[in-house]
């Protein structure tokens, strides 16, 4: 049971280590948890090191003890059950019990095999698992080990777990308009090629080097030379994500760290027109759009990039001209510093548009740390993002 609690923290992708788990389990046969409750409170405790893992430690504690009925003496039982671990490695001696001379030498080979073992096993004659002949688990053969497993859980616990009142804390769920403005200031990229001012400390610095007669120093004002286009796909399947996109956008919109801000709107992809306003047809042919561009310009697409090949890679149907894909590809080569952000959880990215656009623009999905990893890619130096294309 306790190694299923284990596997499903690994599948939750929290790293428990070795020795995290060891003292959880020296905690458990300190008598730390007396019930289900306690057993919940000290793992979160000793194998949650940051709140925004609290949700996923609830959905693995949840799997693990869900359904499954604790006895009232579970303090007595699990002491019994570590207890018994140690006597049957006293009672080795010369060999016996699987090979195993001490019980030093048994908890090095259990530390190692937890330390490699990536999976449930059952049977077999080496791994931690059920059956077969490995001297560590339980319902198996073998003359001697440790016995890894048994009954337990209870309501309480998993109930609670259940609730999952940290969700909001996870840093892979989706943004708001507060998320958007802290992660978008992080682009501000201030040049110093303003009018010159009076530099203080560099005159101070000056003057005492030169024995104390003044030498005034100026230098440049910094001046934002950040500019931001915001480029997002509306309708058909992205109305699901119409609110999440809209928060982006205020929170673009709202700021005034940028030099100058653009936003357009494209339906699928980019074809003959990029639209400010569906309802007033106030559109740009998306040709001016990208003589307008320069490499100084963050693009930042916004859409699940899905839909029928013939959409992405066609022209015709009053689409003269480049296709969509031409357009990204022509918008990308002109501002390197392009990311693409993603609405759609990333399971569903395996689909023949996604991949095509994924390989012309930078993805990441649109969470919170999906937005900080964009948001390196665009702080970049351009020199580094033109040799990387």
């Amino acid at each position: 049971m306790l190694l299923g609690l284990l596997y499903n923290l690994r599948s939750q992708n929290l790293k428990v280590g070795v020795g995290e788990w060891l003292t959880f389990l020296q905690g458990l046969q300190g008598g730390l948890a007396e019930n289900l409750t306690g057993v919940y409170q000290l793992g979160r405790t000793v194998l949650v090191h940051n709140e925004a893992h609290f949700d996923a430690y609830d959905l693995a504690f949840s799997a693990t003890f869900k359904g499954v009925e604790l006895p009232d003496d579970f303090k007595s039982k699990l002491a019994d059950w570590l207890e018994q671990a140690l006597a049957d490695a006293k009672e080795w001696k010369g060999g016996k019990g699987a090979g195993f001379e001490s019980m030093e030498e048994l908890m090095r080979e259990y530390e190692k095999r937890l330390r490699e073992q990536k999976e449930r096993h059952d049977g077999g004659s080496r791994w931690i698992g059920t059956g077969g002949s490995s001297p560590f688990g339980n319902s198996g053969k073998s003359d001697g080990g440790v016995r890894v497993g048994g009954k337990g859980g209870g309501g309480g616990a998993v109930a609670v777990a259940e609730e999952r009142q940290w969700a909001g804390y996870r840093t892979d769920m989706t943004l708001d308009v507060r998320d958007f403005k802290v992660a978008l200031r992080a682009l501000r990229n201030f040049v110093r090629e303003g009018r010159s001012k009076l530099d203080l400390p560099l005159t101070i610095e000056r003057t005492c080097s030169n024995a104390g007669e003044i030498e005034l120093a100026e230098r440049p004002e910094r001046i934002n030379r950040m500019r931001l286009v915001l480029l997002m796909d509306t309708g058909g399947s992205m109305e699901p994500h119409a609110a999440l996109v809209s928060r982006l956008f205020t929170a673009a919109n709202e700021m005034k760290t940028f030099k100058t801000f653009d936003a357009w709107y494209f339906h699928n992809c980019p074809y003959r027109y990029l639209y400010r306003d569906y309802a007033t047809f106030d559109r740009k042919a998306t040709a001016e759009v990208l003589r307008e561009l320069t490499p100084e310009h963050r693009v930042v697409w916004v859409g699940d990039a899905s839909m029928a090949p013939w959409e992405l890679f066609s022209s015709g149907w009053g689409n003269e001209g480049p296709n969509g894909f031409e357009n990204i590809r022509a918008i990308s080569r002109s501002c390197p510093a392009s990311i693409w952000l993603n609405p759609d959880p990333e399971r569903f990215w395996d689909h023949p548009t996604v991949n095509a656009i994924g390989g012309a623009v930078k993805m990441f999905p649109l969470t919170i740390d999906g937005l900080k990893r964009g948001v390196r890619h665009l702080r970049k130096p351009i020199s580094e993002l033109t040799a990387a294309s």
